[in-house]
């Protein structure tokens, strides 16, 4: 179910649980919420909480940090 899907359409049952299957396994293989948001047409709240749901743990942030360097 990797296809687009449409934007604002509910996803629920079993195309849900298909989703979320697909979703984790693509996001554990190292893919990111923006690149999963992306090829699925859908926002990036929607991946997150469907990720979230189905009790996958989510990734730190990666990127820069502000502040200082630790131990300057």
């Amino acid at each position: 179910m990797t296809e687009t899907l449409k934007k604002g359409t509910r996803v629920t049952g079993a195309d849900r649980t298909k989703l979320a299957s697909d979703l984790q396994k693509r996001y554990r293989a190292g893919e990111s919420i923006r690149a999963l948001a992306a090829s699925t047409g859908r926002s990036y709240g929607f991946i997150h909480r469907i990720l979230a749901e189905s009790g996958v743990t989510l990734r730190s942030r990666g990127g820069a940090t502000r502040g200082r360097a630790k131990g300057s």
